[in-house]
């Protein structure tokens, strides 16, 4: 099961705009509020620079106080669509902040699309540039290009400075109602780890894998995505690994 979440790329493609001219136009026209020292365009507003495309019904571009030429933050509402060469999004709204070093996507729900993910979350996405890293909030999901599906309350991605300097999926912290689901077998737990770059996914506390209603329970799973072997653990020598499993007909 593969849950590549390139959300860095998605949000790094916007903080390069942002670096640059970024030109702003809406069927409803654009104002300059020179107080704010921003622009505002309102109706089927749209923001695009090179490859990267932002519509909006009303987008908002403050200026950085210092350069007065580049904007130091942009904010989009009411059915976002963004779309660049790696992923797209939508949702309700959309605000990077440079000066915060933050980008949320919120909407109902958040949604970014790349091609070897789909992820969605009720509450929002947000993304540190700085500290590299990525967090979903409220009934998360995230499915891959083979129909896996990973459900959690909050999901903690980081990413790390692959080796030709763009960044890659390190791991997800997987917390809170977490639910796995692949082919017909499904996980729960109370919390996991995804180890991207390793292949691996650990599941920890109340573990119970049910596969076409046999079932087996532990305090610790292992799976290894590259040898397709899984493993359930007892964590410990308190715990123990029990499991319930269907008798076959007989003809």
């Amino acid at each position: 099961m593969l849950i590549k979440l390139t959300i860095a790329a998605f949000f790094l493609s916007v903080g390069q705009a942002l670096a640059g001219n970024i030109t702003l136009d809406a069927d409803g026209g654009v104002e300059y509020h020179q107080k704010e020292q921003k622009l505002v365009a309102v109706g089927n507003a749209r923001a695009s620079k090179e490859d990267l495309s932002i519509r909006a019904e009303t987008l908002v571009g403050f200026y950085d106080s210092q350069t007065k030429n580049r904007f130091s933050r942009l904010e989009a509402y009411e059915d976002v669509v963004m779309k660049t060469p790696r992923a797209d999004a939508d949702g309700d709204s959309l605000v990077y902040d440079i000066a915060n070093d933050t980008a949320i996507l919120k909407g109902y729900p958040a949604h970014i699309k790349t091609p070897d993910a789909d992820i969605t979350a009720k509450g929002s996405i947000t993304y540190y540039p700085t500290k590299k890293q990525a967090i979903a909030r409220d009934n998360v999901i995230a499915a891959d290009a083979e129909g896996n599906k990973v459900h959690a309350d909050l999901m903690t991605a980081y990413f790390a400075d692959g080796a030709d300097g763009k960044l890659v999926l390190d791991k997800i912290d997987i917390e809170q109602n977490v639910k796995i689901i692949s082919g017909d077998t499904t996980v729960t737990a109370l919390r996991g780890t995804y180890w991207a770059r390793q292949g691996k996914i650990n599941l920890f506390d109340d573990v119970v894998i049910n596969q076409n209603g046999n079932i087996l329970k532990g305090s610790k799973a292992e799976t290894d995505l590259n040898t397709g072997i899984s493993k359930m653990l007892s964590g410990g020598t308190k715990g123990r690994v029990s499991g319930v499993f269907k008798e076959k007909k007989k003809d």
